[in-house]
């Protein structure tokens, strides 16, 4: 790479870090590949002779095995810090101590460079997520066996000025009403390897607790994470109180709905201080260090600068491509002919709840590629273990998975529940209103659904969810489903066990697992949705085919780009018997806890198809405020990330 090569093919089974390849063997091959002696190719050829002569296979694994334990203490640490090896750490920790001295020594020391070689790599693109993330679980366990030794003399060393110093101290949280927190755990785990201190305050944290931590505890920097849409209204919240209170600290943002594109056009014209998107972990270290770095300041005028083109490029696109009025919208509605169709009669009317939902059956109904998303390798599984660069990674810990998976779903501390229903239900206008009974007689609720507003040109409709259930003046009783699923019983308290016993790597890989159970809970109750609703009885489709959604029917969910307005839960989780009956609660953003859960609806026509809602005018929220009963300033907010317009000039 630094000598410029584009690319090169390998056997993606056979990646080695290239730093950790045998001296010799590595300068022999370098002499054959960079022609750099006359004698290259037989001095390499010799080599593989004495290797050949010397034993193969597993005895050779062995010997190399034995090689890397014959090595300095200190060459030893750093190898078990890259290679993510902790069964030897406690021994070689201790003999660090002795040979050095001191505990502070041993981490000022070989821990710290050894750290410093795993930074490096993931910088430069040798080692991915995953291996960083069990590096770090090495040094957090070498941390722990030399604290109590670091508290027995920790005022002498206060005393004498010695104290270990960081390259920076980050206060990280997940913002009021959001309860995800796998991309911020695994962004403090990196920020934490390249020796920075990071204080996690956690889930669902206010404002107020964020900006206090930062100014008692002295913060550099405060970077704040966010999964469900609120979050993105929240941030800018956050945002206007550290101006408000006269902070010049960065901000930084991050998350799966957080874009560079919203934080250019609100979060950061909110803010005095330089405001930076980090798409993911791989990026923290380099903006965090860069942040505090001399170029500070060109950083900051080069992102502000990139932030004002993106600004400018927003307001452009609002003004090239304006929207329909609402009510050419409706009328540009999808066609759907009523008076051939006749909706499918479920076989029970009402909510039932599944208490305990074996997670035997769940496990091969899940669709691997976000999990390996979530620890930044991208590709499609399973076509991402083809990967010539990072496939043996996805190999590796997919392997691990199938190991954590195997106990979580043996000693059942993880747990499943669900709950689902079918009620009568007819259209009104951009409405769906739920009955009581197929007679009509007792309405339960409206859902309350928006409309695609753009030009999507001839012929192409501008959807609700709405369009998808029968209009009640078609005379048909049509139905629509409802379900809630958590997969994430007891997942908070296994991954504390697992962070108590300084293993962040396995706490993530729980949390990324209960995540993609909860996805294939909601495949697997959609598939007997289907069933108990009749129109899927003769299904045969394969988990690939399910993944695939090769069936009749969608589950939209609110706060997804059909349905982007998260307060729809409520009512939802009201027909199934409310929060306690399904064992899931809603914070005041209307995020659920536990977090690996997932509600939504069921709509059973067959042109029922999913979409994006994208931007939509005012005369749109107006409407949807006066239907809803809810006050318009409290819609715009949920709403934001969806605004054609700008509601402070409104």
């Amino acid at each position: 790479i630094r000598a410029g090569m584009d690319m090169g093919i390998v056997n993606a089974g056979m990646l080695e870090v290239y730093e950790e390849i045998e001296p010799h063997l590595r300068e022999l091959v370098e002499d054959v590949l960079l022609n750099r002696r006359p004698d290259a190719t037989e001095r390499l050829v010799d080599y593989g002779e004495r290797l050949k002569a010397g034993g193969a296979g597993a005895a050779a694994a062995e010997k190399k095995e034995e090689e890397w334990r014959r090595g300095t203490v200190e060459e030893r640490l750093s190898h078990a810090l890259v290679k993510g090896i902790d069964q030897h750490i406690d021994a070689d920790t201790e003999e660090a101590r002795q040979k050095l001295g001191r505990p502070l020594a041993v981490i000022e020391g070989p821990l710290m460079a050894g750290m410093s070689v795993v930074g490096d790599l993931f910088g430069a693109g040798k080692m991915f997520l995953p291996q960083v993330v069990k590096s770090a679980r090495v040094m957090k366990k070498a941390v722990a066996y030399l604290t109590p030794f670091m508290e027995a003399e920790k005022a002498a060393l206060a005393a004498a000025g010695k104290a270990t110093k960081a390259q920076g101290k980050i206060v990280l949280a997940t913002v009021k009403g959001d309860v995800h927190d796998i991309g911020k755990n695994i962004v403090g785990v990196v920020l934490a390897c390249n020796n920075y201190e990071v204080v996690d305050l956690g889930v669902m944290v206010p404002s107020d607790r964020i900006l206090q931590a930062a100014r008692e505890r002295g913060a550099d920097l405060v970077g704040l994470s966010g999964l469900i849409t609120p979050s993105l209204e929240e941030m800018v919240h956050v945002a206007r109180e550290m101006d408000r209170q006269g902070f010049t600290l960065p901000l930084l943002i991050g998350g799966a709905t957080t874009s560079r594109a919203h934080t250019a056009v609100r979060i950061a014209p909110a803010y005095r201080g330089p405001v930076v998107h980090v798409q993911d972990a791989s990026r923290a270290v380099g903006v965090a260090a860069q942040l505090r770095s001399e170029r500070r300041d060109a950083f900051d005028a080069e992102n502000r600068r990139e932030q004002e083109r993106l600004r400018r490029e927003h307001e452009a696109r609002r003004v090239e491509k304006p929207l329909l009025a609402l009510e050419e919208a409706r009328r540009r509605r999808t066609a759907i002919d009523w008076s051939s169709y006749q909706p499918p009669r479920p076989c029970f009317q009402g909510a039932r709840v599944l208490e305990d939902v074996p997670l035997t059956e769940l496990a091969p109904c899940i669709d691997w590629t976000p999990f390996f998303a979530a620890w930044e390798l991208r590709g499609t599984y399973p076509r991402i273990f083809d990967n010539p660069q990072w496939g043996a990674r996805a190999r590796e810990v997919f392997d691990d998975a199938q190991r954590e998976l195997a106990i979580l779903v043996g000693d059942r501390r993880l747990r499943a529940r669900a709950a689902y229903g079918f009620f009568p239900a007819n259209a009104s206008g951009d409405d769906v209103d739920v009955y009581a009974d197929e007679a009509r007689s007792g309405l339960l609720g409206t859902l309350h659904t928006l409309r695609q507003q753009s030009d999507r040109g001839p012929g192409e409709p501008d959807q609700a969810l709405a369009d998808f259930v029968a209009p009640r003046e078609s005379g048909l009783v049509d139905w629509i489903g409802a379900f809630a699923v958590t997969a994430g019983v007891g997942a908070e308290e296994i991954a504390a066990l697992h962070q108590r016993a300084h293993d962040d790597y396995r706490a993530i890989m729980v949390k990324a697992l209960a995540d993609r159970l909860a996805e294939a809970a909601a495949e697997w109750l959609h598939r007997k949705a289907r069933a108990d609703w009749g129109y899927g009885r003769d299904e045969a489709l394969s988990v690939e085919e399910l993944i695939r959604e090769r069936y009749r029917g969608i589950r939209p969910a609110p706060g997804y780009p059909a349905c982007p307005d998260h307060t729809e839960k409520r009512l939802l989780l009201d027909l199934l018997g409310g929060e306690e009956r399904v064992g899931i609660r809603l914070t005041e953003s209307f995020a659920m806890q536990p977090a690996a859960s997932v509600c939504g609806y069921y709509l059973a026509h067959p042109q029922a198809r999913y979409f994006a809602l994208g931007r939509i005018g005012r005369d749109q929220v107006l409407d949807y405020h006066r239907r809803k009963g809810m006050d318009l300033r409290t819609v715009e907010r949920w709403l934001a990330p969806n605004l054609g317009y700008d509601p402070a000039g409104a």
